[in-house]
């Protein structure tokens, strides 16, 4: 049996119980501090780090006998952060010391900023956070730490998506709780995307519950996309691109023109996103956004959702080292006048579906955009 003391995201018993995977009313749990230490917030990260701090105490909690199978567990969640076991002495409330060991991070790999506060961190993050440690241990036993420390910010990505999706409702009185039974659901691959497989009925327009039917979707976090438009010069900008997928299905031309696009980080809005996008593929800002909808981009086979936009803005210079090397993106950009990018769009030149979208709703609305 292992004691481990948790000074971090692990305090929030239900994130403690779902990487456990049993309930906190087993655990023997109690307060406790570790000496000379101090809990820090990490740089644009949502979770925290420890550090040396003479005279300091981070104050956590101490979980006593914990089995192998919970090591294993919490290790395997861990890992995904990077983080160690150290063994350390802490401190009970009583003044009573025990040894216990403790995640810490590699040295240097992450950047500390202000004091951690749990309860700062719950309420901006518990809710996404908790649906990431789903998926995260929902590949315990399938593949290792290593996978999940790559495809982290990707889960974290689709945690926010999820989180806004369960907010979207249009007064379909439906409810999916009654109406959909679940048989087996399980997360079968994740890298970049993840791929999950599930059993179910729902319920027929006859009243009845169909039969059970084998499906799987490709997990995508939400995206935005955005044409930039010049109402004064009556241009548009484009941004091409080699896409992996329509090489992968032998497509002869897998460079795409596209709008700018991207996906929404956490705790960004689509909004945020659509600025930060247009600057780091094309260079290019706005003053304002003008909202075309939103909606799933392939309800059939992705559980990506696409919110689309006009950027209004000037456009007077086009580039050819656009995106993030860090990302591996090599974009260039164009720019059109109206009428000719019109032409291409009604020759069929383009063969990506939110560039049609945003063309045929600037068609509609260009008149008001320039006047």
């Amino acid at each position: 049996m292992t004691n481990l003391f948790f000074y971090g995201t692990l305090r929030y018993l239900p994130l403690l119980e779902l990487v456990l995977g049993r309930s906190g009313q087993d655990l023997a749990a109690e307060p406790a501090m570790l000496p000379d230490h101090a809990v820090h917030a990490v740089q644009d990260q949502a979770f925290p780090m420890i550090l040396e701090a003479p005279g300091a105490a981070a104050r956590g909690i101490l979980v006593q006998n914990l089995s192998a199978q919970d090591i294993e567990r919490l290790a395997f969640y861990e890992g995904g952060f990077d983080y160690d076991l150290h063994v350390k002495e802490v401190v009970l409330e009583g003044g009573s010391p025990v040894s216990a060991q403790v995640f810490f991070p590699a040295p240097g790999l992450w950047t500390p900023a202000d004091p951690w506060s749990l309860e700062k961190w719950v309420s901006e993050w518990g809710a996404m956070t908790l649906l990431a440690a789903d998926e995260v241990m929902g590949y315990f036993g399938k593949v290792d730490a290593s996978r999940i420390a790559r495809s982290f910010p990707a889960i974290r990505t689709r945690a926010w998506a999820k989180l806004a999706a369960q907010q979207r409702k249009t007064g379909d009185g439906r409810s999916a709780g009654d109406d959909v039974i679940v048989h087996r659901h399980t997360r079968a691959y994740i890298d970049y995307f993840g791929m999950e497989e599930i059993e179910l009925q729902h319920r027929r327009y006859d009243g009845s519950m169909g039969p059970v039917l084998n499906r799987n979707g490709l997990m995508q976090g939400a995206a935005v996309v955005v044409l930039p438009y010049d109402p004064l010069r009556d241009t548009v900008l484009l941004v091409e691109q080699f896409r992996t997928p329509v090489f992968l299905i032998d497509d002869p031309e897998p460079w795409m023109w596209e709008p700018v696009a991207g996906m929404i980080d956490p705790g960004e809005t689509p909004e945020q996103a659509a600025h930060r996008e247009a600057m780091e593929e094309a260079q290019v800002s706005f003053s304002r956004l003008e909202y075309a909808g939103g909606a799933y981009s392939s309800s059939g086979s992705s559980t990506e959702y696409i919110h689309l936009y006009v950027g209004i803005g000037d456009l007077t210079a086009s580039i050819n080292n656009g995106g993030l090397a860090t990302e591996g993106e090599d974009i260039r950009s164009r720019i059109l006048p109206y009428a000719e990018f019109m032409d291409m769009v009604d020759r069929h030149v383009f063969k990506d579906l939110p560039l049609l979208s945003l063309a045929h709703w600037l068609a509609r609305n260009r008149d008001r955009l320039r006047g």
